[in-house]
């Protein structure tokens, strides 16, 4: 047997007025969910606890039967790891913005127009740059998806205990980077950081890829805002925690993080941008493929769902999730596998952020306990079968229904 999560991010939702006082997933078209929903056992997912708005980095190493609360050291080391950089020990790592600045030093557009192309020219411009007065330190920098990108710091002397630099809101002035603590550490990285994105606008303002996209309209990516300061975790891998052959199919560079920091191996897809524009035909197939090779656990992670919360995009949200319901059809169709459809958090349209609300779970396969719920969305899932649960309690019963779990007791 095939055990497959599949994870569309941020797909859950609060009820909108102007739908009726639906959630966009009530208001979409998804027969094939709804398929899942009459054919499983269904319920709702605290990804951590109730009431903890969870990132996408922490529900998933929840998910995958870690405890984020002792593993979670920050963003920015599975952001690396997920970008293909060999994180070091004593490395410190960010997840970082491609940002939009205006000549005072305001963040006009923190994602700098959804930038899509050309991150990589902008990125080796960034890359080993050298920061006046900390010489000793390394500055290893390298686009992700998108305006994602990552900042990695090498040298002696270094500390995550720092502020991040990202204002979380568009008309303010980046953040002071500030030492958590009164450490010789903390304080040299602040400083560091501090000086980092000061100088980014000023090696980015000119850059020919942000000349070419002023000329037509675009935000140019001028400034980069690091956030997440993190140290590499020490973790068990996966495969040896439950004696499994496993891949993840993932679009962002922290999904692939998480990934390849627990020794998964990570699938690349053509076109998986992470958001709305993403290649849905090109992830299903190499869901499809990688279902026959030798695995007997896949990780799937596709992102639109969210960058529409963000925006506060209903339509696009609702759009995207009917293309996911598509996607949905054809994993339905892999023999021999206990599927399971669920979201990492809600990212609601009227708050434009994660919060704490549960989140939707269904599991199809063989011999499954088939409850009276005929619709997939975050009302009717709370008439499951499988009730109220944790994100870390969906790998226990995923190997108990593969028969792959060890007796607790005589």
């Amino acid at each position: 047997m095939t055990g497959i999560i599949m994870i569309i991010d941020g797909m859950a939702d609060r009820p909108l007025k102007e739908i009726d006082y639906k959630t966009p997933l009530e208001a979409a078209h998804t027969p094939y969910m709804d398929e899942m929903a009459k054919s499983g056992i269904n319920g709702i997912m605290d990804p951590i606890k109730p009431g903890i708005r969870a990132g996408s980095d922490t529900s998933h190493i929840s998910i995958l039967g870690y405890d984020p609360y002792k593993v979670y050291t920050g963003r920015g080391p599975f952001e690396a790891a997920g970008v293909g950089l060999d994180v070091m020990p004593g490395d410190i790592a960010f997840r970082c913005n491609f940002s939009t600045s205006n000549e005072e030093g305001i963040i006009t557009d923190r994602r700098a127009g959804r930038i899509r192309q050309n991150t990589d020219e902008i990125a080796s411009t960034l890359n080993s740059m050298e920061i006046e007065g900390f010489e000793d330190v390394e500055v290893i920098f390298k686009e992700s998806t998108g305006h994602r990108a990552v900042l990695l710091l090498r040298g002696e002397g270094l500390s995550d205990q720092v502020s991040d630099s990202d204002p979380k809101y568009d008309g303010k002035p980046p953040k002071e980077v500030l030492a958590l603590n009164s450490s010789p550490e903390a304080i040299k990285t602040a400083a560091v950081l501090n000086k980092i994105v000061k100088k980014s606008y000023e090696l980015l303002k000119d850059h020919p890829v942000n000349m070419k996209r002023r000329e037509n309209g675009e935000n140019p990516a001028n400034i980069i805002l690091p956030r997440g300061a993190g140290a590499v975790p020490d973790v068990m891998p996966f495969n040896e925690k439950y004696g499994l052959n496993s891949a993840c199919i993932a679009e962002t560079g922290l999904i692939k993080g998480i990934a390849r920091l627990a020794g998964m191996d990570v699938v690349e897809v053509d076109g998986a941008t992470g958001g709305i524009d993403t290649n849905l035909d090109n992830i299903t197939k190499s869901i499809i493929e990688n279902a026959k090779k030798d695995y007997d656990f896949i990780l799937i992670n596709i992102d639109g769902a969210d960058e529409a919360g963000h925006d506060g995009n209903l339509q696009e949200k609702i759009k995207f999730i009917e293309k996911v319901d598509k996607v949905v059809e054809k994993i339905r169709q892999i023999p021999e596998a206990y599927f399971i459809l669920t979201a990492d958090h809600s990212t609601p349209i009227s708050v434009m952020d994660h919060t704490g609300d549960p989140v939707p779970i269904v599991i199809n396969g063989p011999e499954i306990r088939v409850d009276e719920v005929e619709k997939f969305n975050e009302n009717s899932a709370t008439k499951g079968g499988l009730c109220r649960i944790r994100g870390r309690d969906v790998m226990n019963i995923l190997l108990d229904l593969m028969n792959k779990s060890e007796k607790f007791g005589a």
